[in-house]
């Protein structure tokens, strides 16, 4: 079956996207001061203290996503499942910062935090069931 042109610009379009979720991890992971030196001093203090399990979700959350979006750009027929992951990840991630933790993120940042993070968490559940329809209606092998 011939390969829809939507796919390869949805499956672009959304590794460039996920990309900017891997360069804000690498960044805040590694610590980059010129990266970090956009925050304050209470933000970054937010940052470097996520439980163990936040980091280790954000992480699955984040290269899930771009191995998702790599597979959908391969066919893959695993490109759902691992979108499915990543969006799971994703959410627990969510529920922690801005529901769970004792200081919530956008107490900290500020109200466009949820908003971006509603159009992250839109965005995510758009792909993996687009990526559903595109293995149902044999595209990915």
């Amino acid at each position: 079956m011939k390969t829809p042109w939507h796919l390869w610009v949805v499956g672009v379009v959304t590794l460039l996207w996920n990309g900017m979720g891997a360069m804000d991890y690498v960044m805040t992971q590694t610590k980059s001061d010129a990266y970090m030196a956009q925050f304050t001093a209470e933000q970054l203090e937010y940052f470097y203290n996520f439980p163990t399990w936040v980091q280790a979700s954000w992480a699955i959350a984040v290269w899930f996503s771009v191995l998702g979006s790599i597979l959908l750009l391969l066919r893959n027929k695993n490109a759902p499942l691992v979108l499915g992951i990543s969006f799971i990840a994703m959410a627990a991630t969510a529920i922690h910062n801005f529901i769970l933790d004792e200081v919530k993120m956008h107490e900290v940042t500020s109200a466009f935090a949820l908003y971006f993070s509603g159009a992250i968490f839109v965005v995510a559940l758009l792909l993996w069931l687009y990526a559903r329809a595109m293995r149902r209606d044999g595209i990915l092998r």
